[in-house]
């Protein structure tokens, strides 16, 4: 059974949303390294504490993020995704014009349309749905 700890309340509900996000850079550039790296996982953590949605990890590949993040009820995860993803391209264009425009000529992009996403459970599914079934 999941802690009652680890879960989080507002107003009259309890709550724990925790997903594993994964972005790759647009055609696989193998750009996240050194300083475009540390200047993504900053605007991250600044995009995040701005829409209460909490990084528990982050780590770069060469060319792909992966987030553990825990969030509210209140957002989506296509809205966290649109925010992070618009944000740190927006900035990471700002800081970084001249390496970014030779790697895409004349497209202003950096990561791909997709991402891949999927919740984190505190307890596996056979174990959920043993407690389900034992209710009552």
């Amino acid at each position: 059974m999941i802690s009652i700890d680890h879960w989080k309340s507002k107003n009259r509900h309890k709550y724990l949303l925790q997903y594993h996000i994964i972005f790759v850079c647009k055609y696989r550039k193998k750009l996240l390294i050194g300083k475009i790296s540390n200047d993504i996982k900053q605007l991250s953590y600044e995009i995040c504490n701005k829409h209460n949605v909490t990084i528990k990890e982050m780590e770069t590949d060469k060319d792909l993020i992966h987030y553990l993040i825990e969030t509210e009820p209140t957002i989506s995860i296509s809205q966290i995704v649109n925010l992070i993803k618009s944000y740190t391209a927006y900035h990471i264009w700002k800081y970084h014009k001249s390496l970014l425009s030779k790697q895409f000529w004349n497209e202003h992009t950096f990561w791909t349309d997709g991402y891949f996403a999927c919740s984190v459970g505190n307890v596996s599914e056979k174990r959920l749905r043993e407690y389900i079934e034992n209710q009552g």
